[in-house]
């Protein structure tokens, strides 16, 4: 029989260097049979509701994402089929007509901010890390982005970050730590951590090699 792939949920707030870790570990399995898998791509298509609605949407809810698409994505690539992942475009606050092909991999890494919130989500998962960085970190690294790649003004972030990021981080993100298996504090910077994880995932891979 063959074994199923091994899949790692990562969770953290904005800006708390999910992606990073995510990316790390991933380049310690370059030419390994790795994907990741961002939560961020799917979130709900809004083609049915009015454009000024879209407006208002609050990306920072556990409501603003397709979980029963994305379960259903998950379960196909543990099956070792192929998926086509949804693109969102952020231009008009729903998805486009675009797809991506996904193979099928031996490691699935699903990165996202609430990937943990989920019950489902969680029990697909071999693995289940929770990024833990202080908020003054997480909110400096959140203007820097938004400025440079997004094109907004500082007071658009802060007023976001005030006003919807932080409540919901709060309400929502935070309390998931506690499914957490392991929580890596400071992100991609904790090369130990990092290291632990990849000799974890191999672990893992080499027994269900046997079964």
């Amino acid at each position: 029989m063959v074994p199923k792939p091994v899949v790692i949920g990562v969770a953290g707030g904005s800006g708390s260097g999910k992606t990073s870790v995510t990316k790390s570990i991933c380049r310690h399995f370059t030419g390994h049979s790795i994907l990741m898998l961002e939560q961020d791509y799917y979130y709900k298509d809004q083609s049915h509701v009015p454009f000024e609605q879209r407006l208002k949407t609050n990306y920072d809810h556990p409501l603003a994402f397709d979980n029963d698409l994305l379960i259903q994505h998950i379960k196909s690539l543990l099956n070792y089929q192929s998926i086509d992942k949804p693109v969102y475009d952020y231009s008009i606050h729903t998805r486009s007509d675009e797809v991506i092909k996904v193979e099928p991999k031996d490691v699935i890494i699903l990165e996202g901010i609430l990937v943990l919130e989920d019950e489902r989500l969680r029990d697909l998962m071999d693995i289940k890390l929770f990024v833990d960085t202080d908020a003054d970190l997480r909110i400096i690294r959140r203007l820097k982005r938004d400025i440079k790649d997004r094109g907004r003004t500082m007071e658009s972030v802060i007023d976001q970050y005030v006003n919807v990021v932080r409540p919901m981080h709060n309400q929502f993100i935070e309390p998931t730590k506690r499914y957490a298996d392991i929580i890596i504090p400071e992100g991609g910077h904790n090369h130990v951590a990092i290291d632990l994880m990849v000799t974890k995932i191999q672990t893992i891979l080499e027994q269900k090699s046997f079964l």
